[in-house]
């Protein structure tokens, strides 16, 4: 993906050295001198952990360094789903990366559709917060839908749905989920009429995928015509994709923001890639230009 990032602004990727030690310990080296540069680290933080260790040790490396500006763009930012106290004697890992990436010393942050919005309060340096709307929308008018309405997965995925509704001037129904333990579902219910008409099912992103391939089996039911889905991050764990393969959804429209494994691709997944939003967005805050005008509709 940060290849696919610097065709698009005509750059060449930075010379930067990963290795491990015999232990396993992650070492980063620069090849080349970032003094006085704007750099910006490219790297979603999804499992394992080395992922954001790794980035965190560049955002370091990038500081001793020397860079003007450290800009953390993270696609996928990960552990974002413990972002507030809902039981006793749990962490709030939101909380805590937000703080590791701003100690390591990044100066900025620019990812996109974050599983919570509320997660920006978290930093005290300038956030961007890209939306993947503007990936999915011409891939979804593509598609010839009849009488389309646009349904949330859950309570939680409500507001984004919300506004893919009101940029595509359809209905918005809901559905009520009710959990006996993380990843388990024990019962889904409708709230709205779906019968006669296609679904895009919207979230920011796919896990088990047993949230989505349930509330499409329950959309079917319901008499729902085609139903789709759009949602962000690929995180596909466990039997994800067969989930997907075997459910009532006909494609589901996912980004590049997580690399996306050749066992895990089955026909009705179709990856979009972010790199030229990213791109965009990059350009724009090295020319100290407007992020939020990409989603003026």
């Amino acid at each position: 993906m940060a290849e696919k990032i610097a065709q698009y602004l005509n750059l060449k990727l930075g010379d930067v050295e990963v290795y491990r030690f015999s232990d396993g310990e992650i070492g980063i080296k620069y090849n080349e001198s970032i003094r006085g540069r704007d750099v910006f680290i490219v790297q979603p933080t999804f499992p394992p952990a080395d992922n954001l260790l790794e980035f965190l040790l560049m955002i370091d490396a990038a500081k001793r360094a020397s860079a003007k500006r450290i800009t953390a763009v993270i696609p996928y930012f990960g552990y974002a789903r413990q972002d507030r106290k809902d039981q006793p004697r749990v962490s709030l890992s939101a909380k805590l990366v937000a703080n590791l990436i701003s100690n390591s010393g990044a100066d900025r942050v620019l990812t996109m559709d974050l599983h919570s919005a509320s997660i920006q309060g978290f930093f005290d340096i300038p956030f961007d917060h890209l939306y993947a709307f503007t990936i999915f929308m011409e891939q979804i008018g593509n598609q010839g839908l009849k009488n389309p309405i646009v349904v949330a997965p859950d309570i939680g995925s409500s507001k984004r749905a919300r506004a893919y509704a009101n940029r595509l001037g359809t209905d918005l129904a809901l559905v009520d989920k009710k959990r006996t333990a993380p990843n388990e579902i024990e019962t889904v219910t409708l709230i709205g009429d779906v019968a006669g008409k296609d679904v895009i099912l919207v979230d920011d992103m796919i896990d088990t995928a047993g949230t989505l391939c349930k509330a499409a089996d329950l959309m079917k039911r319901m008499g729902a015509g085609r139903i789709m889905a759009a949602c962000t991050h690929p995180i596909l764990s466990r039997d994800a994709s067969e989930r997907i393969r075997h459910s009532a959804l006909s494609v589901v429209f996912l980004t590049d923001t997580i690399p996306l494994k050749p066992e895990k691709q089955v026909d009705k997944i179709k990856v979009l890639s972010s790199a030229p939003l990213f791109g965009e967005a990059i350009r724009r805050i090295h020319n100290e230009d407007s992020i939020s005008s990409l989603f003026d509709v």
